[in-house]
């Protein structure tokens, strides 16, 4: 295992922000840790490449001790924090210029390295544009190329993509796929469902400063909720009889009128609704389950809402 992980704590004064985790991150996969702002994800990270020391539990990153030898660890580590740490007056090349010197590079390997990073996160038209004057979306990917300078082992990402707008997003997923097929190891946070169910192989999904559930994604839609979701306008009086001569759901939810039903074939029950029309079969959205759905099941409110 790259990450191993047992029941790690964090007390700042009376709040605790993380309660026992246990984690487990095999060598070349992707890992999320899923949840709300506020559920414990950057200070678990932040105790993983040693910048916070846990209250108590153990942690191991490439078989090491973090408290023991935090520097063994972070020469092997890549790190992308949530905001970005670069130099505003100096363009994305003079900035990974200098972080590599943190790392001991020299040229004409630095030189080279940075060719290769500027080309991979697509930062050629941008390269000698100061970091001032670059969009929220090239300073996320200048951000990601940094902490991949030294070839690290274990790359972490702490919500990589908030606050980018889809093409962007789309563009750095396909950054981290091509990574993790190169044989690095990615551990990222991340408050987006679709983020997670495209990049992750399994998910801790956190909440309070708890692991509630974890799994591969599609693993725990099946096992949580069903495959599909049925979403209709219902009162709750009329439930029964909207239901009624169908399979029962594997399970329901209910936001004020709106009635979520999870079941794993959704024909008979998209059948029965079309069949007594109304208004149930005017606002009719038959989708995929998700983790969002998982999480709502679990916790009782949605991503975004807090822990």
């Amino acid at each position: 295992m790259i990450v191993e992980a047992r029941g790690v704590r964090k007390l700042f004064g009376p709040r605790v922000a993380v309660d026992g985790i246990d984690l487990d991150v095999a060598a070349g996969e992707c890992f999320g840790l899923l949840g709300p702002n506020g559920a414990g994800k950057t200070t678990t990270l932040r105790m993983l490449y040693g910048v916070t020391r846990p209250s108590a539990g153990t942690i191991r990153i490439f078989g090491i001790d973090i408290a023991a030898d935090p520097r063994a660890v972070r020469r092997r580590l890549g790190v992308t924090l949530q905001e970005n740490v670069q130099i505003d007056a100096l363009t994305p090349v003079e900035n990974l210029r200098v972080f590599g010197r943190y790392h001991l590079l020299r040229d004409p390997a630095l030189g080279a390295r940075i060719d290769e990073l500027i080309d991979f996160l697509e930062l050629r038209s941008h390269a000698d544009v100061p970091v001032q004057r670059l969009s929220g979306g090239f300073k996320r990917r200048l951000a990601i190329a940094m902490s991949l300078l030294n070839r690290p082992e274990l790359l972490i990402l702490d919500e990589p993509t908030t606050g980018l707008d889809p093409a962007v997003r789309l563009a750095l997923w396909a950054r981290v796929r091509d990574l993790r097929a190169a044989g690095t190891t990615v551990l990222l946070t991340t408050h987006y469902m679709d983020e997670a169910q495209r990049l992750c192989d399994r998910v801790a999904i956190i909440a309070a400063g708890r692991v509630i559930a974890g799994g591969a994604p599609a693993a725990l839609i099946t096992a949580h909720l069903g495959r599909d979701a049925v979403e209709v306008d219902c009162a709750a009086e009329d439930e029964a009889g909207l239901l009624a001569g169908t399979p029962p759901p594997r399970h329901r939810l209910r936001s004020g009128r709106r009635l979520i039903a999870y079941v794993d074939d959704p024909a008979p029950l998209v059948a029965r609704i079309t069949q007594q029309g109304g208004a149930a079969a005017r606002g009719m959205i038959v989708r995929p389950a998700n983790l969002e759905d998982v999480f709502l099941r679990l916790a009782g409110h949605t991503l975004e809402g807090g822990a």
